[in-house]
């Protein structure tokens, strides 16, 4: 009976210190937003690989700034959940991908859909595992180093977003959008000869789009910020953000506590122009910044404490892949990554695996409150954004380089054209022959298909 008394008074006790304490009280209570954010250096702490460039012909050597991962963990006030993660990375490849998401459902009960791993495609970050097979001439110890770096990498991105998880706290949440004009659309300018153009050829998105997360008193506590335009203003053997490492180091200055995440947009016909200069770099980076402050400085969009997520992948269809016989001739006349990509196919057919004649490509629409965000995987050409942006507003936020890069992803009028996008940059990232004509529609309409899942208003009158 005694034992009885004691445990009830214990139970009472606990509900006492629950609901008179202020600050869980508060918790308890709180019927809006919450966010948490978290980041972690992941430059490598040796000179392995750089990835972007094929003319490299070594290792890294040294350091312009660290590069570092981002977490923004949101909780709305249904208690749902979704995690963004921002990386100063080339790409993140499937394998790596898939491992970091299934961990975090495992740990964290989150979904794929309650996941978006956007990377900034900085040139001057490292190779992962898995990624862009064709083009380095890398040796066994090197690859050692490599993998070993990958799989740390992963346990540093769920760790991230572990730490953002238990950091949250009540937030505000507002989107706004800025501009800036850096971008070149490099298919329809040529570098060589910008300086002597009067004007330049699209098509481009300037939009910065603006996340601004505050405390509840107001006080900017994260700043997602996002730019459609390669990260290649810096070669070398230095690792680098590139512009948007800079970008994000400004803001941080100019708020000192604060967390900027940089979001790659469909930035993949386009180069940041001129460039080749650290003071380059260091230029674009305060632009971007500049437009993200002064967004941040006017009256934003105020986001509702409601959170919608969907996700799925779409098989994209390959067109017909080469014989043995074209491979084997291919990689008798060809040299570098060319050569190297005939001769992985040559021996995955040897091995008795089949080519593959599609790609499970990763969609993911969010509505952040009355934000909608749509997140593709692979180099997304800015064509999928201007399209998008008839479809669902101008106002949408359209990111590509997420939760997997596998290729370039180019619209139907590229596809006919040609080129690096549209041709032989599959070589680069290890795929048999290039994507089918009607890519661009299979995934137009599974973005559209999610969006209605998540609640976003689509303009039906303007769907082709």
């Amino acid at each position: 009976m005694k034992q009885i008394r004691l445990l009830s008074i214990t139970g009472f006790l606990e509900i006492m210190i629950l609901y008179c304490s202020p600050a869980l009280a508060q918790r308890t209570n709180y019927n809006g937003w919450k966010a948490g954010i978290a980041s972690v250096v992941i430059t490598p702490d040796r000179p392995i690989w750089m990835a972007g460039y094929g003319d490299r012909d070594r290792p890294a050597e040294g350091k312009i700034m660290d590069i570092r991962a981002k977490a923004l963990a949101l909780q709305d006030a249904n208690g749902r959940q979704a995690v963004l993660v921002t990386a100063d990375l080339v790409g993140i490849p499937k394998r790596l991908s898939d491992h970091v998401r299934d961990q975090l459902k495992a740990k964290y009960n989150l979904s794929k859909s309650q996941i978006a791993i956007n990377t900034s495609h900085t040139h001057t970050g490292p190779v992962l595992s898995d990624a862009l097979v064709s083009i380095y001439p890398v040796n066994a110890a090197q690859q050692k180093d490599i993998d070993q770096y990958t799989d740390q990498l992963g346990e540093k991105l769920v760790a991230l977003v572990g730490e953002a998880l238990r950091s949250m706290q009540p937030a505000q949440l507002y989107s706004g959008n800025g501009v800036t004009r850096f971008q070149v659309n490099r298919r329809n300018n040529v570098e060589a000869t910008l300086s002597s153009q009067s004007d330049l050829s699209g098509p481009n998105d300037y939009a910065v789009p603006v996340i601004k997360v505050t405390d509840k008193n107001g006080k900017l506590i994260a700043v997602a910020f996002g730019y459609a335009c390669h990260n290649t203003v810096l070669a070398g053997y230095k690792w680098s953000g590139d512009y948007a490492g800079f970008a994000q180091a400004e803001l941080e200055k100019a708020y000192p506590g604060i967390a900027a995440l940089f979001l790659q947009g469909c930035g993949a016909d386009q180069n940041p122009l001129p460039r080749r200069t650290v003071q380059l770099a260091q230029q674009y980076g305060k632009e971007l910044a500049a437009a993200v402050n002064r967004v941040l400085l006017e009256d934003m969009k105020p986001l509702s404490p409601h959170l919608a997520t969907a996700y799925s992948e779409v098989a994209l269809p390959l067109s017909t892949p080469p014989t043995k016989a074209e491979l084997s001739k291919i990689a008798e006349a060809s040299s570098g990554y060319k050569k190297r990509w005939a001769e992985n196919l040559v021996a995955r057919i040897n091995s008795g695996q089949p080519l593959s004649t599609s790609y499970p490509y990763p969609v993911e629409v969010w509505k952040i409150g009355e934000q909608p965000v749509v997140i593709l995987g692979g180099e997304v050409v800015v064509g999928y954004a201007v399209e998008l942006k008839r479809i669902l507003g101008e106002d949408i936020f359209v990111l590509g380089y997420s939760n997997d890069v596998m290729a370039y992803i180019p619209t139907a009028t590229i596809l006919k054209e040609g080129g690096y996008e549209g041709a032989s940059s599959q070589m680069v990232y290890g795929l048999p022959s290039p994507w089918k004509a009607n890519i661009e529609a299979v995934i137009l309409q599974e973005v559209l298909q999610l969006a209605k899942q998540a609640g976003v208003p689509v303009q039906e009158s303007k769907i082709n």
